[in-house]
């Protein structure tokens, strides 16, 4: 029993011995056939899985993002450029321009200031010096640049004078405001009180007169020579105080009298000023 043990041992250790190196070799190359197989299979796999259109997607909206991300941030600097171009040509150019402008303005409009007060202030005291009672000045609301003149004298052999007279009317009112340029430009005047009629005095008591108009204006008149030339034309045109009931209590109205002032200007910018004959005064 024990020999017929050991010659199966035997037998078993010569078939190990004895086996073929090439089928060991083959198993081992299936082996590895069976891995690279597998390994294809895993990579087949993967592209497969890979080749589906949800991942496709994926991959086409990540590659979409890549693309963007510089664009924008290519954008976003470019806006900033932009941005630091304009704060130092555009803002920059504002305050240069703000620099330049505004003080060229500034300067000039102080000019133009200066001279009316100088002017205004000169006039006044003149005014005041005048030893015939001609005219009183009053400044509306201390504003130097508005005047409320009081005429106290016309023709004493007048219809109008003598209206005066039979109403106990002392002065004619009227207002005279100045603008920025003047003495460049003319003055603005019209009536208040009484109200009058004829004389060129219009609607809302405006005046009409072609050295109140810039055509006529010469920066040489005067306040005082304005209201001479005034108490003239009255006389000329056959002025009077209006005496009719109702009529004669209605106040004069600025806003009426400004529309019937740019009226008569344009009026006779068109057809020309035209002189009172001889035989009016």
């Amino acid at each position: 029993m024990a020999t017929l043990l050991r010659k199966i041992g035997l037998i078993r250790l010569h078939d190990r011995d004895t086996e073929d190196p090439k089928h060991h070799q083959g198993s081992l190359k299936g082996t590895k056939g069976n891995q690279k197989n597998n390994k294809h299979c895993q990579t087949a796999n993967d592209t497969n899985i890979l080749s589906t259109p949800e991942i496709k997607a994926r991959k086409l909206d990540q590659q979409g993002k890549d693309k963007e991300k510089p664009g924008k941030e290519a954008k976003e600097k470019q806006q900033q450029q932009q941005q630091q171009q304009q704060q130092q040509t555009g803002g920059g150019g504002n305050k240069s321009t703000g620099a330049s402008s505004v003080p060229a303005l500034a300067p000039h409009r102080h000019h133009c200031t200066q001279v009316r007060t100088r002017r205004l202030m000169k006039e006044l005291q003149e005014i005041r010096r005048l030893g015939d009672n001609f005219i009183t000045v009053e400044l509306v609301e201390d504003n130097l640049f508005d005047w409320n003149v009081k005429l106290h004298q016309v023709d004493k052999d007048s219809a109008l004078w003598q209206d005066m007279k039979e109403t106990s009317t002392e002065f004619i009112l009227l207002n005279v405001t100045f603008p920025d340029n003047f003495p460049f430009s003319p003055p603005f005047m019209r009536v208040l009180t009484p109200r009058l009629e004829n004389g060129y005095v219009l609607d809302g008591g405006a005046i009409c007169m072609e050295l109140l108009t810039p055509r006529g204006w010469s920066s040489a008149y005067t306040v005082e020579a304005v209201m001479r030339q005034f108490a003239a034309s009255l006389v000329k045109g056959q002025g009077r105080i209006c005496r009719k009931a109702g009529k004669s209590k209605k106040a004069f109205s600025r806003k009426e009298a400004e529309a019937t002032f740019k009226s008569l200007v344009k009026t006779h910018e068109k057809y020309g000023w035209v002189s009172p004959p001889v035989s009016d005064g």
